[in-house]
């Protein structure tokens, strides 16, 4: 399969089906040691140690082959060695402690205005009446998160709900304190903000331009997908109204940066459509994330329909190919990522920062170890008069390390993925590890074809 710049004549569909079996194959985890990834021009040797990626002769392929699929990990080791491809220990078994906070999101509004069904946050009151952050509790998050920050430093100030702009006051009134306590030891602090749309207006696209806000908008495709999933509380949808409210923003942004979010259900993976869209209509960049866990289990996605999800991601992601080798901007965010991490071998023990440098508020003032836990008992961090439980967070930190995941430590791809999001590993388990590694797959093909055609891009 040619993806050169003369390639441009074949159905993007077919070749997504054919890729996606192809990488469903290649992707499987044989050894922890090391693994394969073949593409037309080449095969490149991928080690988990450091996410290491190595293009190989035939005779090299041959070799690891062989001792991949005999298990012979020792004579495997053995041959990295003789190819000079042995590395100290990237990441051992010693787990963060106590490390220092630079992220908090606050529960702004733990209510919503919406009806999705799915809502992991109970439809935005997180399963307790609905209710607002006070600007007094908003203020004592502030206060801790700029507490330890050394000066010039930078901190990560984000709100979320159920819907923000609920309580739209305490936001603004947040924004304006941070600026000012941030001043006085020099701090820089990046804002952002999800939001479903509805309540947005033109003083909010000025406002959010005005502190360089990213704003994220929740949108589960075009009209008829997007009001299946996200209807208001009465049962209306909500497309149309969204459309006409993100205009102001999407005309102004420059300062602020606006982006789409799609949440991918069984009933939602016709994706490449929506995308070319939300390009055409100047979002930022634009993301899918499927769906693994709902608070009450519907619209959770299933080994098939994530398999369905995968082929569909995989057009997305030769449409990226094709833009980029025709010089064209085509900000699809999960593969611009994607290129990203494989370029600098990402290599991490935790998916994220949650629990660790970044935690969420709900607005009865407590902490956990990110916005998703809110109100919940596992990911109880301490609260904001107290501060940080370091007992509790430490020991979070001991036994979410990917090496004390199950059955992470067997899989090629565990410093990339790191063991999935906490939240939906502690309750459902995980699901899309296939989708997850047939995905990396995917992406390393196509980081290996447009680093050889397009070198330049990743200046």
């Amino acid at each position: 399969m040619n993806l050169s710049k003369e390639s441009t004549n074949y159905n993007t569909d077919q070749i997504a089906g054919i890729l996606a079996g192809v990488v469903m194959q290649q992707s499987k985890p044989v050894s922890p040691v090391a693994h394969l990834i073949k593409s037309l021009h080449t095969t490149q040797l991928f080690l988990p140690n450091g996410s290491r990626l190595y293009s190989i002769n035939q005779a090299v392929e041959e070799r690891i082959s062989n001792l991949i699929h005999t298990h012979d990990e020792a004579a495997l080791q053995e041959e990295l060695i003789l190819l000079g491809l042995d590395a100290p220990t990237y990441i051992d078994d010693q787990p963060l402690e106590s490390p220092p906070l630079y992220a908090l999101s606050l529960a702004i509004a733990q209510k919503c205005n919406m009806g999705c069904t799915y809502c992991y946050a109970n439809q935005g009151d997180f399963g307790g009446p609905s209710k607002n952050m006070s600007i007094e509790s908003a203020f004592k998050a502030i206060d801790l998160l700029l507490k330890d920050c050394p000066e010039d430093g930078t901190v990560q100030l984000t709100f979320l709900g159920g819907e923000p702009l609920i309580n739209r006051k305490a936001i603004r009134e947040s924004v304006s304190y941070a600026e000012m306590k941030a001043r006085e030891k020099n701090i820089k602090v990046r804002y952002s903000i999800t939001t479903n749309g509805t309540l947005l207006t033109e003083e909010d696209a000025v406002f959010f331009e005005t502190y360089g806000f990213a704003v994220t908008i929740s949108l589960d495709g075009l009209k008829e997908a997007h009001d299946a999933q996200r209807p208001m509380k009465g049962g209306k949808g909500s497309f149309d109204r969204v459309m006409q409210n993100i205009r102001p923003l999407l005309a102004i942004q420059k300062n602020m940066q606006v982006s789409a979010r799609v949440t991918v259900t069984p009933e939602n993976t016709n994706l490449a459509e929506a995308l070319d869209e939300f390009i055409r209509m100047g979002f930022h960049s634009v993301g899918f994330s499927p769906l693994l866990r709902s608070s009450n289990g519907q619209g959770e996605m299933t080994p098939e329909s994530l398999a369905v999800m995968l082929e569909n991601m995989i057009a997305c992601g030769l449409n990226f190919e094709k833009n980029v080798l025709a010089g064209n901007r085509y900000p699809f965010l999960n593969m611009v990522n994607a290129m990203k991490e494989i370029s600098k071998g990402t290599h991490r023990p935790y998916p994220c920062g949650a629990g660790a440098g970044y935690m969420g508020v709900s607005a009865d003032e407590e902490l956990f170890a990110c916005h998703r836990f809110v109100n919940e008992e596992a990911g109880y961090m301490g609260d904001l008069n107290t501060g940080i439980n370091p007992e509790k967070q430490n020991n979070w930190l001991s036994t979410r390390h990917v090496h004390k995941q199950d059955p992470c430590s067997q899989c090629w791809a565990r410093y990339l993925c790191s063991g999935g999001c906490h939240h939906e590993v502690i309750e459902k388990g995980r699901p899309a590890c296939d989708y997850i590694r047939s995905w990396l797959t995917y992406s390393i093909q196509a980081h290996e074809r447009l680093a050889r055609l397009k070198p330049d891009w990743f200046n």
